[in-house]
């Protein structure tokens, strides 16, 4: 619709042109636009302008359409008159057209619904009389943007020894009109393409409608496994060159390996006894080559190791590596396409700690207080730190080597030198000794003293600490009992309480080579001592009940007026001075002065009044 306006516009101007530049004659003139371009579906609008002399008037105008010599058919080349027009009617002519024209005031053709068929030749005649007949052509352009162009590359991939062309990629654009045109692109760039480099197909759909398609067709080189192709599609619209773009996509291109990888995983400065390593052999060849695996042997031969690798990937997995897996390693990679041969070599270094061991200096037995030094040696092909531990894993010390003095029982008995590899995260041993420090026995516990019952059962416990283990010894008889715990023991004696064994108690001797020790274990009679502290009791409820009633007894006196109490004047009969933790009563005189001149000192004589306005009671005694 929107090129019909554009074809109607052109041609009113053109009419105008043409009623100015032909006023001047005598000749009828006729004008319809030379092109007029509508997609189809749309409705095409062809104007048809005129100019008859002297003012005169139309008889009648004729549309017609004509097929254009590429499309026209011996029946279909001469003109088919669609319909006539007079200044009262229009009849319209029994022809395809019949239900989609129409003729507007201006005398303008209409078509709707334009199809691709449509794309003809219409002319305007038109008669006036007297003054003959004129006629005037357009060309109706109908046209339909193609579908985006799908892009399909190669997917079986292409050898770079490939002399001839390889099919790159095929490009195709449905449903367009006319036919559009394919270019190809590699990079961002146009191709500039042989004739055997393209091949190029277009097909008439039952619509009317074209597809067109293209192959591309090319060599390749290292390079392009890298590059991206793709396709345009170019079409014309209302003088103007359109373009669809396809996706970009790339090919697989085989190509032999020029350079070879071997690497160990994890790094070799980091492998350690014990692990798993791989080693990983790398080509940049496409397809990658079968790889082969080899270690040089203490000959200088090479063993082959294939069967333990995975060809395909090349990887080869070594479980559980130790000193014996270190040397040097070999990948070869054979080429199947060309036969070409590459190697790699890699050094594979398996860091360890052997040979881990701790000296003693002296290495003669210990004695309590005396001095030990614990060296401790490792062999690694790193450098190593020494860590020294007890059995409770709190550290000790630091280097190979541990001084210990003034050794006692209470001395750790397992040290542990831990050798650790800090260049080499988990590499570490650990080699433990053992520290005996000798003594005679040292008693550290007793169940004493034992309140017990005539006739009474009653268990009696010695512990000591000692090296050697000591043999124990009880004064008196009964069922013994030992318990041993390193260098702890301890010792229970069940006995029957007798007489004699109130009296005497009982007496336990620990014994070794370096000595013995002994302790007494007092027994003591449980109704005796309950009776001693009934009396003890009993004497602080008296003493308490002494005080109390002294207290009341003051107290009632005050009340009673017997013991005068008041600030003026104070008399201490008291000890001069009186502790924080004793009990002391100020008694206070309410006599006139006179009456005070009455009183008379320790010795007999009188008191000044000032000095007996206030007396003291001290009832600690």
């Amino acid at each position: 619709m929107a090129g019909g306006r554009r074809a109607a516009g052109l041609a009113l101007g053109w009419g105008c042109c043409l009623l100015l530049c032909c006023a001047a004659t005598s000749k009828l003139e006729v004008s319809t636009p030379a092109v007029v371009e509508v997609e189809i579906g749309d409705t095409a609008r062809i104007e048809c302008n005129f100019y008859i002399p002297g003012n005169g008037s139309y008889s009648y105008i004729d549309w017609f359409y004509v097929d254009r010599k590429e499309t026209a058919t011996p029946h279909t080349n001469s003109p088919v008159r669609l319909c006539h027009v007079t200044d009262s009617e229009v009849l319209k002519d029994d022809t395809e057209y019949k239900e989609r024209l129409s003729v507007g005031e201006d005398k303008a053709l209409s078509i709707s619904k334009v199809t691709v068929q449509d794309d003809r030749t219409f002319v305007c005649q038109v008669g006036a009389g007297s003054s003959g007949v004129g006629e005037s052509h357009t060309e109706l352009h109908v046209y339909k943007v193609p579908e985006t162009p799908v892009i399909e590359p190669n997917t079986g991939g292409i050898s770079v020894h490939n002399s001839a062309n390889s099919q790159i990629a095929k490009c195709e654009s449905k449903n367009s009109f006319p036919p559009a045109n394919i270019t190809w692109h590699k990079n961002g760039e146009q191709l500039d393409l042989q004739e055997n480099q393209m091949r190029y197909s277009r097909t008439r759909e039952s619509s009317g409608l074209h597809s067109v398609s293209s192959i591309l067709f090319d060599t390749v080189t290292r390079e392009d496994r890298d590059s991206h192709y793709h396709c345009t599609v170019h079409y014309w619209l209302r003088g103007q060159r359109h373009t669809l773009e396809s996706q970009k996509v790339q090919i697989t291109v085989f190509y032999p390996a020029e350079h070879l990888k071997l690497q160990v995983v994890p790094s070799s400065a980091l492998v350690k006894e014990g692990d798993n390593v791989k080693l990983v052999c790398e080509s940049d060849g496409n397809p990658p080559p079968v790889f082969s695996f080899y270690k040089r042997g203490l000959d200088d031969k090479w063993q082959e190791l294939s069967s333990l690798a995975e060809t395909d990937s090349g990887v080869l997995t070594l479980h559980g590596v130790n000193k014996s897996s270190s040397g040097l390693y070999r990948c070869e990679s054979l080429d199947l396409d060309d036969m070409t041969q590459l190697e790699k070599e890699v050094e594979l270094v398996v860091n360890y700690i052997e040979g881990v061991h701790v000296e003693m200096e002296p290495s003669s037995p210990l004695r309590e207080g005396g001095s030990v030094t614990l060296s401790c040696d490792a062999h690694s092909p790193v450098a190593l730190d020494y860590q020294w531990t007890d059995e409770k894993g709190r550290k000790m010390g630091d280097g190979n080597q541990l001084f210990l003095s003034n050794l006692t029982f209470e001395t750790p008995n397992n040290l542990s030198c831990k050798v650790v590899a800090p260049s080499v995260p988990g590499l570490e041993q650990s080699k433990q000794v053992s520290l005996a420090v000798e003594g005679k026995p040292r008693i550290v516990a007793i169940s004493s003293p034992l309140y017990v019952r005539q006739d009474e059962v009653v268990n009696l416990t010695c512990k000591a600490i000692a090296f050697p283990r000591p043999s124990v010894h009880w004064s008196v008889n009964g069922t013994a009992h030992e318990y041993v715990d390193n260098q702890h023991i301890a010792s229970n004696l069940t006995v029957r309480v007798n007489r004699d064994l109130l009296k005497a108690g009982a007496m336990c001797r620990f014994s070794n080579k370096m000595g013995d020790s002994e302790k007494h274990i007092q027994l003591l009679d449980q109704k005796t001592a309950a009776e001693s502290q009934g009396v003890i009791i009993v004497a602080i409820i008296v003493a308490i009940l002494v005080v109390a009633v002294l207290g009341a007894v003051i107290y009632f006196l005050h009340k009673k007026g017997k013991i005068p109490c008041g600030r003026a004047g104070k008399q201490d009969i008291t000890r001069p001075e009186a502790r924080k933790d004793k009990i002391v009563v100020e008694v206070k005189s309410d006599k006139l002065p006179e009456e005070a001149g009455l009183l008379q000192g320790a010795n007999g004589e009188k008191r000044p009044a000032a000095d007996q306005s206030e007396k003291y009671i001290d009832l600690r005694n």
